[in-house]
């Protein structure tokens, strides 16, 4: 494993707290870069003006179609990236800016935003508002391991990306209620709390042990859902777990 993956960061209409989450990492982030990571694109962190070629595409934000660059970007990325990673949950779902009704002082027909998905095709999902530093941090190293290591080391990988890129199948539509439908009303919710504690804005609450929500509150995040363990279960993860965890630390080191 002595050769790096190339790696880009395409910030699309967001509010740049992916990025952070991503920096948040610290010594971890930096022995990405130092030992398998290549960073070939970042608007903030590498003087690159045109999208090059890379093996995984991080993209955050959701697109505005009103706004021609931005479009021609997300579908150059999708030719030009071997893996593409929706970043947070704009890039996901849609998040706060499917709410949107345009008006800015400097760009006022800027009103319409949709989630990358709706575009162009995405392998991995990466929820939240912001997804966590340590999914991020995972992710990445998965992703490498799956791209540049052995036959044992890429079955690890396919276990652990296998729930988010089953999430990327399932669509750019996210809320709260999809607890209601899909986990509570099927008898599934354990009343762990994991939604609630996961929610951003607050919207979950815990009332007589199951998750009561706020839907008026709910930012259509994706974090919720992708937090509760009974809304997909993947036997590939919960079987390898302690694999996974040792070949993730073991990278770190």
């Amino acid at each position: 494993m002595a050769d790096k993956i190339t790696v880009g960061h395409v910030h699309m209409s967001g509010c740049t707290g992916c990025l952070v989450s991503l920096a948040d990492n610290y010594g971890g982030l930096l022995t990405i870069l130092d030992k398998y990571a290549d960073l070939v694109y970042g608007l903030t962190l590498a003087d690159v003006r045109h999208i090059p070629k890379m093996d995984v595409a991080l993209v955050e934000g959701s697109v505005c179609i009103q706004d021609k660059i931005s479009v021609e970007e997300i579908k150059q990325t999708r030719e030009k990236a071997a893996i593409v990673v929706a970043l947070g949950g704009c890039a996901c779902y849609g998040n706060i800016t499917r709410f949107s009704r345009g008006g800015q002082q400097n760009q006022p027909q800027m009103d319409s935003y949709l989630p990358i998905g709706d575009l162009i095709k995405v392998d991995v999902y990466i929820p939240g508002c912001a997804p966590t530093p340590q999914l991020i941090r995972n992710v990445c190293v998965m992703a490498y391991l799956l791209l540049k290591g052995n036959k044992d080391q890429k079955d690890l990988a396919a276990a652990y990306l296998k729930p988010l890129m089953s999430l990327a199948a399932r669509g750019t539509e996210a809320c709260g209620c999809d607890l209601m439908t899909e986990v509570i009303n099927q008898g599934l919710c354990m009343g762990c709390g994991s939604c609630a504690a996961s929610c951003p804005v607050r919207a979950i609450t815990m009332e007589y042990g199951k998750p009561n929500i706020e839907r008026d509150l709910c930012i259509k995040c994706g974090a919720c859902y992708a937090q509760c363990p009974r809304s997909f279960f993947s036997f590939d993860v919960v079987s390898n777990y302690e694999a996974i965890n040792e070949a993730i630390m073991a990278a770190l080191q």
